[in-house]
């Protein structure tokens, strides 16, 4: 009750002039904010008779549930279970299998799962399936990646609490037509009953072929979730940046490991990924929004409070013009970050 008492008397901010992804469509309608959550407005007139303490013009500009990256490097814990053939950037003296004990191996491996959200490994390895167990029955997210897996054993794993696919088509079996690999979960017919698969697209124009992504979106729309895959030098220009121990040569929006061709995560940032996704795939503006924000925030059941500017949800969203270039920030209804051109 306390925390309600606080909530009723912070200021309410009216976002006008502006049209808001809700319910998959963009609707002109002005978005209501307090104590940091989304308002109904009708309640709000006729059960506690309030206006706004504050109007704010958006310009015409597109409001959105802020974006959720469920792939940067270092927060979602990516190997180093996963197969050598298929490790990518990943140091091979790194990488390590499960043995008799295969969780406790997992916890000495990563010493806390504190605050872990999202595991990927490889499920052909050796007592996957009892990891992919215990992970799931503690909240976490497993994420099938950097695999050589066939598809039965890519089923096996969603059958034991799988849900995710790591950077699709990267890192993974490419798809044949007699066993398409990790892949054909997309389409398959052998999971469990209401169970969908949820995979990471990384739309940076490097990693993914423009028709590998429509392919992929046609497949499965509604599973596909849109990652960055980003290193520390997002942001940093080109050159060489650190990675943990090694280094990476950027190279406009591509990242390398030095002294190779190997591509050692990406440097687009989610924004960039979001209009090459619309470009490349035709699809409509609000099934490229919803791959940035509803469909991560559904793959961590989140999505009651994050993804989505339902009434009483997070007021978390970015400000877009119409070529979905982020002109503004906020989180918890708080302006954090605005374009220069937007500040004259």
């Amino acid at each position: 009750m306390r925390n309600g008492k606080v909530a009723a008397r912070a200021p309410v901010l009216q976002f006008t002039n502006c049209r808001i992804l809700r319910g998959r469509r963009l609707l002109r309608e002005d978005l209501w904010v307090r104590g940091g959550r989304i308002l109904d407005p009708e309640r709000l007139f006729f059960e506690e008779r309030l206006v706004a303490d504050e109007q704010r013009d958006c310009g015409g500009c597109i409001l959105a549930p802020g974006f959720i990256d469920v792939q940067i490097n270092g927060v979602h814990l990516e190997g180093p279970f996963i197969s050598r053939e298929k490790r990518g950037a990943h140091p091979e003296a790194h990488l390590r299998s499960f043995e008799a004990n295969a969780f406790h191996d997992v916890l000495a491996t990563y010493g806390s799962l504190d605050n872990v959200r999202i595991v990927t490994l490889a499920p052909e390895l050796n007592r996957s399936h009892e990891v992919i167990q215990a992970l799931t029955a503690r909240g976490i997210c497993v994420s099938l990646g950097h695999s050589v897996a066939d598809l039965r054993a890519a089923e096996e794993a969603v059958q034991s609490g799988a849900t995710f696919i790591t950077h699709l088509f990267n890192a993974m079996l490419p798809f044949h037509h007699r066993d398409p690999g990790i892949v054909g979960l997309l389409t398959s017919d052998q999971l469990p009953p209401g169970r969908h698969i949820f995979y990471g697209m990384i739309s940076d124009g490097t990693h993914t072929n423009p028709a590998a992504l429509r392919i992929a979106h046609r497949a499965h729309p509604q599973g596909l979730v849109l990652v960055t895959d980003a290193v520390p030098a997002l942001g940093l220009g080109n050159g060489r940046h650190t990675l943990g121990q090694q280094e990476v040569e950027v190279d406009g929006l591509t990242a390398y490991v030095a002294g190779t061709k190997t591509l050692s995560g990406s440097i687009a940032p989610m924004d960039v990924c979001v209009r090459h996704f619309l470009q490349a795939t035709g699809c409509s503006v609000e099934s490229a929004l919803e791959a940035a924000s509803l469909h991560p925030a559904q793959l961590l059941g989140l999505e009651k409070r994050k993804g989505t500017l339902d009434f009483g949800a997070d007021a978390d969203f970015v400000v877009l013009d119409d070529s979905l270039h982020i002109r503004a920030t906020y989180i918890s209804g708080e302006l954090v970050w605005q374009a220069e051109e937007a500040n004259q």
